[in-house]
């Protein structure tokens, strides 16, 4: 039976460096292609440098509407005057074929996944204080102040759910925060119910295998140690 692969739910308000250290993991950590990043949908326009079907697969309104009237996505939302949603026969096939899948997603979509998938891994991504937060926003240079203020409100909103989430990282330094983030993901593949699910029959037969030996093992070793016992009684 083929390995299933995990769902990795990654949230964080904007600004805080989640994308950044979703694109390093890619990059740095993935040379066997074994993490995969979901891919939105999104009605909103292009940013510089995003590119259609690799940022997000960019549709229009009635399009979206339609696929939402389809029960095409794992969840969708509304966000800032645009639809986001997550795809779910895309994510399930890779699931399917032993992928381990990104998410990210807001804490309302983080809450729609997992209660279809309880398994699911939930990972948050908090600014080192509110201030940095609001620096890295404007030094971004996308956004006017008065969107700025308006995305600071939605991460108050974002951050006041950050419990809700099985790991917490808090992106003060870049280059840990990606090793933690990676870590979180190895850790999840080396839990004994994972290693079970994915490979029980390697594990039952080099148990198989330990056991016969450790059988054949014991009796041979028990004999050596009385001998050696009896030789050495015999030098005394």
């Amino acid at each position: 039976m083929m390995s299933k692969g995990t769902l990795f739910i990654v949230s964080a308000p904007s600004g805080a460096g989640k994308s950044s250290l979703i694109n390093a993991l890619l990059k740095k950590f993935n040379l066997d292609d074994s993490l995969r990043l979901s891919i939105s949908h999104t009605t909103r326009d292009p940013r510089p440098g995003e590119v259609d079907h690799e940022s997000y697969h960019f549709v229009s309104v009635e399009e979206f509407e339609s696929l939402i009237e389809r029960n095409a996505f794992f969840e969708h939302a509304k966000v800032f005057d645009n639809y986001y949603g997550t795809s779910k026969e895309i994510v399930l096939d890779w699931i399917n074929q032993g992928k381990d899948v990104l998410f990210d997603i807001d804490w309302q979509g983080a809450r729609l996944i997992k209660e279809q998938v309880p398994e699911a891994i939930k990972i948050f991504i908090l600014p080192p204080s509110l201030d940095a937060l609001r620096q890295r926003l404007i030094k971004r240079g996308q956004d006017e102040m008065d969107v700025i203020n308006k995305r600071m409100a939605q991460a108050m909103s974002e951050i006041s759910h950050y419990d809700e989430y099985d790991y917490v990282i808090i992106n003060d330094d870049f280059d840990e925060s990606l090793i933690t983030l990676r870590s979180i993901i190895l850790s999840k593949r080396a839990e004994l119910k994972s290693l079970q699910n994915n490979n029980q029959a390697l594990l039952d037969d080099m148990q198989r295998q330990a056991k016969e030996y450790e059988a054949a093992w014991l009796p041979c070793a028990s004999a050596l140690q009385a001998a050696l016992a009896a030789s050495k009684k015999s030098e005394e």
